[in-house]
């Protein structure tokens, strides 16, 4: 049996620092993580012309995150605390998320994406979780490491996403500042944090469509472990 064929979606840099001309970029673990549990990870452009003939000989998708934020007038909103925008690679991972979902194909959003899958769903997003709330209960954008778990969260025992774990609270890493606000079409939320930031979505209609907050490819945890394995294992 062949190795699935996983697509990764790249982040894009300026000119500058690695390169005087625009250049991609992804971290290591992303790639690893998939290779170490029998895909292949496949990188992507963001060219939307590519969708078609990518969407014909990929197995799967990782929407990956990165240091920016979703230009929040795709959702119908006003900037109010949005970051740095990346038009182009937001464009891109709505269009080929969205093919891939008409293709039943496996879909995992790592934080950024996330909210991606939410916002091409017609969902929204608080733009910064330190603006609405009154008390900070967890730094959504931890201090300790990356490659540390830093809080938990609960997952609905009610969905495909504590199947896959069979475990109802999780410690997990963080690294964001906004989070899925009204939920999008078709959509579910599979676990939250002390918080009542959501900290996981899946798709009702789609046999394996899943986007999580945290970062699991760092796998950290046994649970991190078992769900890129199935992921895998699905696509």
């Amino acid at each position: 049996m062949k190795k699935p064929l996983i697509g990764i979606t790249l982040d894009n840099e300026d000119p500058g620092k690695y390169s005087k001309f625009p250049w991609y970029a992804i971290r290591e673990n992303y790639l690893n993580s998939v290779y170490k549990f029998g895909g292949i990870p496949f990188p992507l452009f963001h060219d939307t012309k590519s969708v078609g003939e990518l969407s014909k000989i990929l197995d799967g998708l990782i929407i990956t995150g990165g240091n920016f934020d979703i230009n929040p007038k795709l959702y119908g909103k006003n900037n109010s605390g949005s970051r740095i925008i990346k038009q182009n690679r937001t464009i891109f991972e709505i269009s080929i998320f969205k093919k891939l979902l008409k293709l039943k194909k496996p879909i995992l959003g790592i934080c950024g994406g996330e909210q991606i899958i939410n916002v091409a769903c017609n969902g929204t997003l608080i733009q910064d979780i330190k603006k609405i709330q009154k008390k900070k209960i967890i730094n959504h954008e931890q201090i300790n490491p990356r490659n540390e778990v830093s809080h938990s969260i609960t997952i609905n025992k009610k969905t495909k996403l504590y199947k896959i774990i069979n475990k109802f609270k999780i410690h997990v890493n963080s690294a964001h500042h906004q989070a899925v606000d009204k939920i999008g079409k078709n959509l579910l939320v599979s676990a939250i944090a002390n918080d009542n930031i959501v900290e996981a979505i899946e798709h009702k209609n789609h046999p394996w469509c899943i986007g999580v907050q945290w970062h699991p490819e760092f796998l950290i945890t046994q649970y991190d472990k078992i769900l890129i394995k199935n992921f895998i294992q699905f696509a």
